[in-house]
């Protein structure tokens, strides 16, 4: 059965080569850069990016210009030597790209530490060391939630009918 075209004069189903995707182009891409430099990163024999994480790589509308966030333990006192190293194996990184990524252009890369991270251990510091006591919950030692669910058993107190204060154990 043939459907009458629509009013415009296009067809109301996508064509074959259209693909529907929920987030952009350069966002798809640049989750890939991401891993394609995070592989090679393993590859690379080089001590100042033994502890070095990809974080995530912002891509430009145009594909042109890549933007690499990283995180280290080293923290911000290893940035230098990091930004170094990344700036001496830049072409190889750009070159592993181009070979593994189905793209027109590769993105030029630039890099820098990842400060949203770092913001976010800076507030979980201040947190930590500045307890609210209003909070019900507390964080133990490795970093878990724990809430004071029950009472310990010394201090519960109950009642009898002649509203005398008796302990758990009987005594008056």
């Amino acid at each position: 059965m043939n459907r009458p075209p629509s009013r415009s004069g296009k067809s109301r189903t996508p064509s074959r080569n259209a693909t529907t995707h929920a987030y952009p182009r350069s966002a798809r891409l640049g989750e890939t850069l991401r891993e394609v430099l995070a592989d090679e990163l393993v590859r690379i024999d080089d001590e100042r990016l033994g502890f070095v994480t990809v974080t995530r790589v912002e891509v430009d509308p145009e594909m042109n210009r890549g933007i690499v966030f990283f995180d280290s333990l080293a923290g911000e006192d290893g940035d230098a030597l990091i930004l170094q190293a990344f700036s001496d194996h830049r072409k190889r990184l750009q070159g592993s790209i181009g070979k593994q990524v189905r793209a027109k252009k590769t993105p030029i890369l630039s890099f820098r530490p990842d400060e949203v991270i770092r913001s976010a251990e800076r507030i979980e510091k201040i947190l930590r060391e500045n307890p609210s006591p209003s909070r019900e919950a507390t964080v133990n030692e490795d970093n878990y939630v724990q809430k004071k669910v029950f009472a310990e058993p010394e201090d519960v107190v109950e009642e009898d009918d002649d509203h005398e204060v008796n302990d758990l154990n009987g005594e008056a």
